[in-house]
């Protein structure tokens, strides 16, 4: 397993965790050998939004004796008062359930996820309320680690982390979503047919740079797209994606720690840390990318075709790090700052020979990106 630093949070978790959605009704025994496999495998973190109690015993049976092995981020609003999977801003139902789940694994949930962040009433129901208090009460209390929140919606997601309150967030990433045209809601995705834009969505790309300068650690949802993307019939894509290609893209996006693969028994659990000793050429996803008709020229997008570069520049994280500083030049964070700095070669070494560019599928001025990325970093350093 490889492990990620998960924001600002202490906290290392392999980039593949489990989610355990489509474990739910099924045998105990079924649930076992699936977490079982996920932990033997390395994973360290299993999400547990489901708000069942029968799911929830039974994943906190299968990791009892290990419970330290394993990390759970678990969903403070979600219910099934209808007998499904339901939202709750009323604060005893919230921590009614919340509670229960608190019990059952044990008196701790490392990582409090506060329930489907999409809109802006639900932002209001969350901020302006007390359920955020009440998220601060568990950590204070020692009841949760970290507090976080999920979202599929860039525009809100963007106005949960400026508050600064929470550390992670949970989010739908796949190259169809990031390419959903802005404004819709992407939720429909899964009901109606498939439209993706000629552009990737700024607001998502822009979320996740966020995401890194503020130190929220991201962990994936929907990372496969509900197995539309891996589907000949259902694809936007020309052809279908590999799960390998929808982790690794996934992966490639700033502040993304750990992609939560849902697997309903050890046979998916096994093709997911497939990932894990894959190639090169078996994670690249580019052709997606490049033959889809959308416009990512001029774009980086953490691809790494630029490499090997002779001056053993990391030309991705580079970018990356140059992304986040863009978003406020006059307010680079010191870990970010840092991090450039202390690479073994950035974009002070870059000799400008330019057999990155010719490598790279989008066309990305990649020696003027170092020399900005010098610039940028130089200059904050003598302010």
């Amino acid at each position: 397993m490889q492990y990620r630093e998960l924001g600002r949070t202490g906290r290392s978790v392999g980039v593949i965790g489990l989610g355990c959605e489509h474990m739910d009704q099924k045998p105990y025994e079924n649930v076992k050998k699936t977490i079982h496999a996920a932990m033997e495998g390395g994973v360290n973190l299993l999400d547990v939004f489901m708000p069942g109690r029968e799911i929830r015993e039974n994943i906190a049976k299968a990791i009892a004796g290990r419970r330290g092995d394993v990390m759970i981020q678990a969903h403070i609003g979600a219910t099934d008062i209808g007998q499904q999977y339901d939202i709750s801003r009323d604060l005893p139902t919230v921590r009614r359930y919340f509670e229960d789940c608190l019990r059952i694994f044990g008196g701790y949930i490392d990582f409090g996820m506060i329930f489907f962040v999409d809109r802006e009433e639900d932002y209001q129901a969350v901020f302006q309320t007390g359920l955020i208090e009440y998220a601060q009460k568990l950590k204070e209390k020692g009841d949760i680690g970290h507090i976080g929140f999920s979202s599929h919606n860039p525009v809100t997601a963007w106005q949960v982390v400026e508050t600064g309150l929470v550390e992670t967030m949970m989010f739908s990433v796949n190259p169809a979503f990031d390419m959903y045209p802005p404004g819709k809601d992407i939720l429909d995705f899964f009901d109606e047919g498939i439209e993706v834009s000629l552009f990737p969505d700024p607001k998502r790309a822009a979320l996740y740079t966020l995401c890194e300068q503020k130190g929220v650690g991201v962990t994936v949802m929907k990372a496969l797209g509900a197995g539309k993307l891996l589907s000949p019939e259902h694809t936007p894509f020309k052809k279908p994606m590999t799960v390998t290609q929808c982790v690794h893209y996934a992966l490639s996006r700033p502040a993304a720690a750990s992609v939560l693969v849902g697997c309903k028994d050890p046979e998916e659990v096994r093709n997911a840390l497939c990932y894990l000793t894959a190639t090169d050429q078996e994670r690249d996803f580019t052709p997606f990318l490049t033959s889809s008709g959308r416009d990512f020229r001029g774009s980086c997008v953490y691809c790494n075709h630029c490499q090997p570069c002779p001056a053993e520049i990391d030309i991705a994280a580079v970018h990356r790090y140059l992304d986040i500083a863009k978003l406020d030049e006059n307010n680079i964070p010191l870990s970010i700052r840092s991090h450039y700095h202390g690479m073994n070669n950035n974009g002070n070494q870059c000799v400008a020979c330019g057999n990155c560019e010719n490598r790279c599928p989008f066309g990305v001025p990649i020696a003027d990106n170092m020399r900005e990325a010098e610039r940028i970093f130089r200059r904050a350093d003598q302010e």
